[in-house]
């Protein structure tokens, strides 16, 4: 803009004249920048919006604003409620956002203000008793939270060389896993399992006899009713009291279902640090790395190992190591992770990765479940590899024996039930024969029966002297009859 010159200026010479308009200048935008200044001081952040340039099915293209991967954003839409939308990635001036809740209303050239807002997880004692969801409002009903404190959704592990050893066993209420996969408080277990083969159940059984101060649930990708169901019939009252679930069914966006899980770790992550033992059950992991692929693949990344992209094998450690035993003095989270192996194939790549990660892994057969056989527990496929740590040498050579004789009896089935076998051939054979029965009857464990560990070791040496007692009973018939 051009200043006006006053009568004495324009009798002044050109050059002076030119000095003159120049110094004015410059004090005007000295001014000026000293006011923006002072403004800015007292502004805490200045938000610049963009608007929205594409959408191609759950992805939000837009331009014109900045904001960190993981930050919310608010997308203006017809229904005047705005929509939510996370930062997902960037290319150039371009963010990448996914919604976390309806797009209905959602128009071109809509207006995107980011919020300069990171997710966060509400947590305290008022989380007792309560059923979430993926951004931690309750969806039961029960009325507001009131909560003082809150967490990242995303943190940092426990530091491997703070971390208590994992050295006392927990007791799950499993006859099965306590005498023959014994977990140890703080490790983190795998159920590994096709559709419908009782994953769910045995889910059940472990969150209703475990010895845990908390209980944190994950529903995470999974059917709509079966939250209620569990809740119901599964925790009741009594467990609903110790307990904290967050349900996000596969009706949800990707990004709630991850938002789910980093809920559930860190509610378990703050009564850990405050000293409690907690059990996280989370069902299931593999809907988990299905979510982050949705959200992968959509912004571009390339699929690596059948459809999942490399970002889902990095992911999966960073939420399986904030689990775990805490630093000297604190608690621990002891965590099973359901992993559904696609067509029952254990290389699935999410079941190959889970299963190298946790700390040991149940594997669930479908052919004895078919059976009726419940818990349906592969004792050969299964193994805890905390076990040596937190059993006496008695305990695990009563297990390993255990194992052995069942895998004895596996291997040689086909001869057995064809009955090509013939008595005395083999005395493991014939001891296995022996103990099959009483075997399967150990193994078997009705879903309202709770086994306590010390019954379950009771159990498993009574069984095994019983058998050497009739293997010696019998050797002494045999030489009885040589006379």
């Amino acid at each position: 803009m051009l200043l006006p010159l006053s009568s004495v200026e324009k009798e002044k010479p050109m050059n002076e004249i030119i000095n003159s308009l120049r110094q004015r200048h410059q004090s005007q935008w000295k001014n000026q920048l000293s006011h923006i200044e002072s403004r800015s001081q007292h502004v805490s952040s200045m938000v610049v919006e963009g608007r929205l340039n594409r959408m191609v099915g759950l992805t939000l293209e837009a331009v014109g604003c900045q904001a960190v991967i993981g930050s919310r954003c608010l997308v203006s839409s017809q229904e005047n409620n705005p929509v939510e939308a996370e930062v997902v990635g960037f290319a150039g001036e371009k963010l990448y956002l996914m919604p976390t809740g309806n797009i209905r209303g959602i128009h071109p050239d809509a207006t995107v203000i980011p919020t300069n807002q990171i997710y966060e997880a509400h947590v305290g004692d008022a989380l007792l008793g309560r059923v979430l969801d993926g951004r931690g409002q309750p969806i039961d009903g029960k009325g507001p939270l009131v909560t003082s404190e809150s967490r990242a959704l995303v943190a940092e592990p426990v530091n491997p060389l703070k971390r208590q050893p994992i050295d006392t066993p927990l007791d799950v209420g499993v006859r099965a896993i306590n005498s023959l996969f014994t977990v140890g408080r703080g490790q983190r277990m795998g159920l590994f399992a096709g559709s419908g083969v009782g994953k769910s159940m045995l889910l059940g059984m472990m969150t209703k006899f475990t010895a845990a101060d908390v209980i944190v649930v994950g529903l995470i990708g999974e059917r709509g009713r079966e939250v209620k169901e569990f809740i119901e019939d599964i925790l009741g009252e009594e467990g609903m009291a110790r307990a904290v679930v967050v349900a996000v069914p596969a009706d949800q966006p990707p990004v709630m279902r991850m938002h789910g899980a980093y809920q559930a770790t860190s509610i378990a992550e703050h009564f850990r640090d405050e000293g409690r033992n907690v059990l996280l059950l989370m069902d299931s992991l593999t809907r988990f790395a299905q979510a982050q692929r949705e959200i992968a693949l959509a912004i571009g990344e390339p699929p690596a190992t059948k459809g999942y992209p490399p970002s889902v094998f990095a992911m999966l450690p960073q939420l399986v190591e904030r689990a775990g035993n805490g630093e000297k003095g604190g608690g621990s989270i002891t965590a099973f992770y359901t992993v559904l192996t696609e067509g029952d194939d254990q290389q699935d790549p999410i079941a190959d990765s889970a299963r190298a990660i946790l700390d040991g892994h149940i594997v669930l057969s479908r052919e004895l479940a078919e059976s009726g056989h419940y818990p349906a527990i592969d004792v050969e496929a299964s193994i805890s590899r905390a076990m040596n740590a937190v059993v006496s040498e008695e305990h695990l050579h009563a297990a390993q024996k255990f194992r052995q004789v069942y895998s004895v009896y596996q291997q040689n089935r086909d001869l057995i039930s064809v009955g090509a076998y013939a008595e005395g051939s083999s005395p493991d054979v014939d001891e296995s024969i022996r103990l099959h029965s009483s075997q399967l009857a150990f193994l078997r464990q009705d879903r309202n029966e709770a086994v306590s560990w010390q019954q379950s070791i009771e159990q498993l040496q009574g069984l095994l002297q019983s058998a050497e007692q009739s293997a010696a009973e019998n050797e002494n018939t045999s030489l009885m009859a040589n006379f």
